[in-house]
């Protein structure tokens, strides 16, 4: 049985698709959207609320890279390791963020869910690079100390 009171917009999401089987994807994109990772307890009462076996949602869910199970935080830092991006020092960039918010290869996000750090192979700025995305923002030609004052600005934000 979900909780609506932790997942509101559930339904309303599902409803704004006639509880269409055939736009499950587009669905999990919403869902994922709204709470930033798929809650199983959500997964479960799609399968129900949508007849669909709950299987046929994992599989979608994890098929798709974009997709996350694990609940990630509300600044997600997307770091380039491209090639452009790697050859001009991504990897210290990363090095200094995981330090700076206590992360390693097996911890992503931060205990308080404020920030999630995430590698991908490329973000299509290598005329930037190195190059971070938070939440969408592009911040180009990084430093790790460039992407510490990233970091402290966001906290500062999130403290007013």
């Amino acid at each position: 049985m979900l909780d609506k009171s932790k997942y509101p917009e559930v339904d309303g999401i599902l409803a704004g698709y006639a509880y269409n089987r055939s736009a499950l994807i587009a669905m999990l994109q919403e869902i994922q959207s709204a709470y930033n990772y798929l809650p199983e307890e959500v997964l479960e009462h799609i399968s129900t609320e949508i007849d669909i076996p709950l299987s046929k949602i994992f599989s979608v869910a994890t098929f798709y890279e974009n997709f996350s199970l694990e609940p990630k935080g509300k600044y997600i830092i997307k770091i380039c390791d491209g090639t452009a991006c790697h050859v001009k020092k991504s990897i210290p960039i990363l090095d200094t963020i995981k330090k700076e918010l206590g992360l390693n290869s097996s911890k992503h996000t931060t205990d308080d869910f404020l920030f999630t750090l995430e590698t991908v192979s490329c973000l299509g700025a290598c005329g930037l690079a190195p190059v971070i995305l938070v939440n969408g923002k592009v911040y180009a030609k990084m430093t790790p100390e460039s992407a510490l004052a990233v970091i402290k600005e966001i906290k500062e934000n999130e403290s007013k």
